[in-house]
């Protein structure tokens, strides 16, 4: 037998829903989710199934689809049953509702007629990245997806390279190749990064690496599923000298050590002559017997 349903009060009620596992969600969320006036969702395909996993019955109420495309004409449906003192939920096809999600433009039009909005907090890919990337959390910055353009990606790289805190994406798993491949340009390949893929989910899976070697990884192979990618901040004094090996040999394939030494210098802030030394001792190590007097330039 199905739970009394409680009368919940007017307002707007943000729902956060599993990202993968389904028995991630809330308690709360699913009282709120049998109780609600209306139900409106980014996917009704979804939430149908989600609710038919954990036995919460429609039982005639309405459910309406509110995305990106529709949105304009979704909205006034959906302050109309707000006007007539009606409960309604909003759950996000996956995770928390207004993180990279169409429920903006609603939150702002609720707020600006001065009707109750109450959250019901969940799942979140972003947090959910952050507790398994291995990277610092004590302050992050999440910048959503980037352009798909290599130059306005590039572009908005550069405007996020002295952000004092982990950045966190969310990528195509077609252009999260492309993007971590300028990110290792633009940020510097000495970073530390890590790829979540499929979070919560059967084949989860993080990548952990410095960005050149996580871009190198991610060219030889081909990814599927939901993609979030973290970066630590940029700070030169945290880059170890195993991270500085890794750029500079990643650097230093098919080019000059001059060239090599110059772009990890820009990338990472260290003095150019310390990484530039330790370029031509990788490379020492690895051709002692030749000097093809490209190594004049220090």
């Amino acid at each position: 037998m199905n739970p009394e349903k409680a009368k919940l009060g007017s307002g707007l009620y943000l729902v956060a829903t599993p990202i993968g596992t389904a028995r991630d969600i809330t308690l709360r969320a699913l009282d709120i989710l049998r109780d609600a006036d209306v139900i409106a969702a980014e996917d009704t395909r979804s939430l149908r199934r989600l609710l038919e996993i954990h036995a919460v019955p429609l039982d005639g109420r309405e459910m309406l689809a509110y995305h990106d495309h529709n949105g304009a004409r979704a909205r006034p449906r959906i302050m109309a049953a707000l006007a007539a003192g009606k409960s309604v939920v909003y759950a996000s096809e996956a995770g928390t509702p207004m993180v990279a999600d169409p429920g903006f433009d609603l939150v702002r039009a609720v707020v600006e007629a001065g009707y109750p909005l109450i959250s019901a907090p969940g799942p979140s890919a972003v947090i959910t990245a952050l507790t398994v990337a291995g990277l610092p959390t004590d302050r992050f910055f999440f910048a959503g997806f980037l352009p798909p353009a290599a130059s306005k990606r590039k572009t908005a790289l550069r405007e996020l390279a002295a952000v004092p805190g982990t950045l966190v994406f969310y990528e195509s798993p077609k252009r999260v190749a492309a993007m971590l491949a300028d990110a290792a340009e633009v940020l510097g390949p000495v970073r530390q990064a890590a790829l979540c893929r499929e979070l919560t989910k059967k084949f989860e899976e993080v990548l952990r690496a410095p960005l050149g070697d996580l871009a190198t990884i991610s060219a030889g192979r081909s990814f599927k599923g939901e993609i979030v990618v973290l970066v630590e901040k940029g700070d030169s004094e945290s880059i170890r000298e195993f991270d500085l090996d890794r750029a500079l040999r990643v650097a230093l394939n098919g080019s000059t050590v001059r060239d090599a030494a110059d772009r990890v210098a820009a990338a990472s802030g260290l003095k150019r002559r310390m990484v530039y030394q330790r370029a031509l001792e990788l490379e020492n190590k690895a051709e002692p017997a030749e000097d093809d007097g490209q190594r004049s330039g220090e």
